[in-house]
C-alpha cells in the first residue's frame, strides 16, 4: 500500500447520501458491470484485461450515470465524484510507473538475476513456497506495505518460482499470502490505521485483536503450501544447474548486487516516501547496471563497448520502455525480459477506468444505498459482521478502491456496533479482514491490477492460491458464528 495519512484519507473520502434512490436503481450499474464483465472474459479470455475490461469498467460508468440522470444527479457533481477518486489514486500510478523502472534497472544490473540465481542455491523446491509467505511476510511487516514487497522481492521469488518449474499462480498466491498479512499486521501501513480510525479504536488494540482471527489463518496458509510443495513435480538439480550456468555466463553475478535492494528496504523502513525510495532504487540499479554489467547495457543499444552515450541511451531504455537480455536459454529470454514505465501503462489505464465507475457510482450515492441496504439486513451479533463483510467485498467490486472498502463500511456500521455493545475493534478487524485483503482478488480493484501488473501474473492465475486472501473473511465469520473472543464495550459505572 502507498503511504498516506489516515485522518487525511478520513476527512478527504466523503459518502454521497441520495434518499430518493432505491437499492434496486443502486443495483442496476452493479449487475450491468458484473453481466458485461463476465461476457467480455468469456469471449476474450486472459485478453481481457488488455483494454476490453478498461471499455467495460467506463459502459459500467454509464449506466450508473443514466441512473443518476433519472434520479435528478448533476453531470457536474457525478464528474467532481469521479475527480475526487481519480486524484487519490495519484500516488498509485506514480508509483507504478517507477515500480517499471526499477524492474528494468534491476535486470538490466543482475539484481533481479543474481537473486534467482542464490535464490536456486538456497531454496529447496519443497519449501519454497512456504517459504515465500515468510520472506514476504517478514519484508511487508517491516516496510508495512504490499505493493513495497510485491514490486521487490515478489518479482524476484516470481522469477525463482519460474525457473523451478512452479506454476506462476503458485508462487504468486504465496507472494500476496505472506505479503498482505505483514501489511495487515504492521503498524506502519495506512490501511491498518486506516481501519481503526475509522471504526473509532486503537492502533494496537487493533492489532492485538486481528492476531485472534490472523494467526490461524496464516497458519492453514502454510499448511497447504507445505503440503503442495511436497506433491509438485519440478525441473530436477541438474536443469536448475543448466539454469545457474547460464545466468553466470550472460551476468556478472556478485553478493556486492544485494546493496541495491538492502538500500531500498532500509529506506522504506525509515519512512522515507515510497516514491523517493523507488526512484533512489531505480538510479542505483543503473548505476550498478553501468559498473557490474557494461556489456549487457552497451548491447541494448547494440553498441559493441559502453561509452557515454550507449550508456546513457542504454539506461534510459530499461527505464522507460520493454526491453529483454538475451542468454542460452530460452526460458531465461522470457523471464529476462524488463517492462520499464511502458509495460504499467495497460494497468495505470484499468485503474483510471475503475476510478471513473467507483467514482460515478459514488456521485449517485448508489454505495452508500447499497451499504444501507446491507446494514438492514443484520439483525443479530453475526449478522452484522456477515453485512459488514458483505458490504466490503462489495465495495471492492463496485468502488474498486480498497480505501473505500474500509471507510464507507467504518462510517456506516460503527453506530451499530456501539448499539450491539461491541467494542469497536470488532469492526476495525473486520474491515482488514475482509477490506484490504480481498482488494487483491478483484481484477479491476487497483490492488489487483497493481499486483497482477507487477508481478506479471493474471489475477485468474493466482486467485485459488491467494489462501490467506480470501481465506481472512471466511474466517471472521467463523469466529463471529462461534462467538470466539467477540469483545464487548466495557461498562462504564
Amino acid at each position: 500500500m502507498t503511504e498516506t495519512n489516515p485522518d487525511e484519507l478520513r476527512q478527504e473520502e466523503h459518502i454521497v447520501d441520495n434518499k430518493e434512490l432505491s437499492i434496486w436503481e443502486a443495483l442496476i450499474p452493479v449487475v450491468a458491470l458484473v453481466g458485461m464483465l463476465a461476457y467480455n472474459v468469456f469471449v476474450f479470455g486472459d485478453e481481457a484485461i488488455g483494454g476490453s475490461n478498461q471499455f467495460i469498467l467506463l459502459l459500467g460508468g454509464a449506466v450508473a450515470a443514466i441512473v443518476g440522470f433519472w434520479n435528478k444527479i448533476s453531470y457536474t457533481q457525478m464528474l467532481a465524484e469521479v475527480a475526487e477518486n481519480i486524484k487519490s489514486t495519484t500516488g498509485a500510478i506514480l508509483i507504478l510507473l517507477l515500480v517499471g523502472s526499477l524492474a528494468g534497472t534491476w535486470l538490466i544490473s543482475g539484481i533481479i538475476p543474481a537473486m534467482i540465481y542464490y535464490g536456486l542455491q538456497i531454496l529447496n523446491p519443497t519449501i519454497f513456497l512456504a517459504a515465500c509467505v515468510v520472506i514476504c511476510a517478514i519484508i511487508s511487516i517491516a516496510t508495512g506495505s504490499s505493493w513495497t514487497t510485491s514490486a521487490t522481492v515478489g518479482i524476484a521469488l516470481i522469477g525463482i518460482g519460474e525457473a523451478l518449474g512452479i506454476s506462476l499462480g503458485m508462487t504468486a498466491g504465496a507472494v500476496l499470502s505472506g505479503a498482505y498479512f505483514g501489511d495487515k499486521m504492521s503498524p506502519l501501513s495506512d490501511t491498518t490505521n486506516l481501519a481503526p480510525a475509522m471504526a473509532g479504536g486503537d492502533l494496537f488494540d487493533h492489532i492485538k485483536y486481528m492476531f485472534l482471527t490472523t494467526v490461524p489463518t496464516i497458519i492453514v496458509t502454510l499448511l497447504v503450501f507445505i503440503i503442495l510443495g511436497f506433491t509438485l513435480e519440478t525441473t530436477g538439480s541438474a536443469d536448475t544447474a543448466a539454469i545457474m550456468g547460464d545466468i553466470d555466463a550472460t551476468f556478472n553475478i556478485n553478493g556486492w548486487l544485494f546493496i541495491v535492494p538492502v538500500a531500498v528496504i532500509f529506506l522504506i523502513i525509515k519512512k522515507t516516501p515510497p516514491l523517493a525510495a523507488l526512484l533512489i532504487g531505480t538510479l542505483l540499479g543503473a548505476l550498478f547496471a553501468l559498473i557490474f554489467q557494461p556489456d549487457i547495457v552497451a548491447g541494448l543499444t547494440n553498441s559493441k563497448q559502453l561509452t557515454f552515450e550507449s550508456g546513457y541511451k542504454g539506461v534510459m531504455k530499461a527505464i522507460t520502455v520493454k526491453t529483454s537480455v538475451a542468454t542460452d536459454n530460452a526460458a531465461l529470454n522470457d523471464l529476462f525480459t524488463g517492462k520499464g514505465m511502458e509495460g504499467m501503462l495497460g494497468t495505470i489505464w484499468l485503474i483510471i477506468c475503475a476510478m471513473f465507475f467507483g467514482g460515478i457510482m459514488d456521485g449517485i450515492g448508489a454505495l452508500s444505498r447499497i451499504t444501507k441496504s446491507l446494514l438492514q439486513m443484520a439483525k443479530s451479533t453475526f449478522g452484522l459482521f456477515a453485512s459488514t463483510v458483505g458490504s466490503c467485498l462489495a465495495l471492492n467490486i463496485t468502488a474498486s478502491d480498497q480505501y473505500l472498502a474500509i471507510v464507507v463500511p467504518g462510517k456506516m456500521f460503527s453506530k451499530a456496533y456501539a448499539d450491539r455493545g461491541l467494542s469497536p475493534e470488532n469492526l476495525s478487524r473486520t474491515l482488514e479482514d475482509s477490506g484490504t485483503v480481498t482488494s487483491v482478488l478483484i481484477p479491476w480493484n487497483t490492488c489487483g491490477a497493481y499486483h497482477s501488473g507487477v508481478l506479471g501474473v493474471s489475477v485468474g492465475e493466482y486467485f485459488l492460491y491467494a489462501i490467506f486472501n480470501w481465506l481472512s473473511p471466511i474466517m471472521t465469520l467463523i469466529f463471529a458464528a462461534f462467538q470466539i473472543k467477540i469483545k464487548q464495550l466495557a461498562k462504564v459505572y
